[in-house]
């Protein structure tokens, strides 16, 4: 511990971190009718940074290929120390993500909290309840069972429904005419990469307009 108030110490005296600790989380003032129930957000993005950090784990032994997929998800499962728990931390943290979003927006919606001056919060809200579903879909396939495969198959006949261009958008979300290793490969990248990336993006934006306007309270 000694050693940890050192290190602590010569970073604090070069970078400030106490005062920028005490100003946004310590000693941060909130409304005093704010209730536990306005913790759903901050909670929905603490399983957001459990699935990065996870999902980091679980990358080192997962490998995007139909032959190979499965057999990498079982060698985590039943080789690598504590990987099973690593892996089924990732799984449940997925559908808990799912809820605490669906939580918060609709407390928000219940208290009326997305009018002005905090529009904008709403619709970056939405999109991010959008990405986190599409995030949940694509995580869906990575195993290649027999599950995933036909949840997939499934998921990706929906857009066919939209007149004129539906079908052309399920060929260009399975990379073909059918659910193959292209599928695999780019639902992998969507997920691993680039549906993180545009979420980080939108949660900086939704952050920086909620200390704008600060913390919404109920009416």
């Amino acid at each position: 511990m000694r050693v940890i108030r050192l290190i602590y110490g010569w970073i604090d005296d070069r970078f400030e971190v106490t005062p920028l600790l005490e100003k946004n989380v310590t000693k941060k003032m909130v409304p005093r009718t704010l209730s536990w129930a306005g913790c759903f957000g901050g909670l929905a993005f603490f399983t957001f940074l459990v699935q990065v950090f996870t999902g980091m784990l679980l990358l080192m032994y997962y490998k995007p290929h139909p032959e190979a997929a499965w057999d990498s998800v079982t060698f985590i499962k039943s080789n690598v120390t504590m990987g099973w728990l690593v892996q089924r931390i990732h799984a449940v943290a997925a559908n808990l993500m799912i809820a605490l979003v669906l939580m918060h927006m609709a407390r928000i919606a219940y208290y009326k909290i997305y009018r002005k001056p905090r529009e904008l919060h709403w619709m970056s809200g939405v999109c991010l309840l959008l990405f986190t579903t599409i995030m949940a879909f694509t995580g869906y396939l990575l195993p290649w069972t027999q599950l995933s495969y036909w949840g997939a198959k499934v998921g990706t006949e929906i857009p066919s429904a939209i007149p004129i261009i539906g079908q052309d958008i399920v060929e260009w979300v399975r990379r073909g005419k059918a659910i193959s290793g292209e599928t695999l490969g780019f639902f992998f990248s969507l997920h691993i990469w680039i549906l993180p990336a545009i979420m980080s993006a939108f949660l900086g934006l939704h952050f920086v307009m909620i200390r704008r306007t600060g913390i919404s309270r109920p009416l």
